[in-house]
């Protein structure tokens, strides 16, 4: 397994909201700290965490105190928050190149290529867009915690 990884929000947020893939996503992400595995991140990962905690919070899919320990708990895990030279120009052409409609993506993307790393990602719908590409994009639901 590589020393640097980059995960991305939605599957980072898989450890600590209820959702599918949840029990993975902890599988995986303890199976990266026994390993010591540096785990880097653009910054924009930070207001999306925070961002989608408060939405489930305004739209009662959380209780203001589960969001309140999921946020600290979020903001708690040891991830390098990372803003290196050329990060937007290569999230532009990479969001452009696959006609993304938003960027935010792309931007984990242009830092797990810019760092050489492999990308994981809990949203299936960027990764079927990238994968006959980008062979280094990896997706949660194929991770089998008996076979990695």
């Amino acid at each position: 397994m590589s020393s640097v990884l980059c995960p991305d929000a939605s599957l980072s947020l898989k450890l600590v909201l209820p959702e599918a893939d949840s029990d993975l996503a902890r599988a995986l992400w303890t199976g990266w700290l026994e390993q010591q595995v540096v785990l880097i991140v653009p910054k924009l990962w930070g207001y999306e965490v925070t961002s989608v905690l408060r939405n489930h919070v305004y739209r009662n899919l959380l209780s203001p105190e589960l969001a309140d320990d999921a946020f600290a708990k979020m903001h708690q895990l040891t991830v390098q928050m990372l803003d290196p030279v050329g990060l937007h120009q290569r999230a532009w052409e990479l969001a452009r190149h696959f006609n993304r409609p938003a960027a935010y993506d792309a931007h984990y993307l242009a830092l797990a290529e810019m760092a050489d790393c492999p990308f994981w990602t809990a949203d299936k719908r960027l990764f079927n867009v990238v994968r006959n590409e980008l062979e280094w994009v990896h997706w949660l639901g194929n991770y089998s915690p008996a076979t990695s």
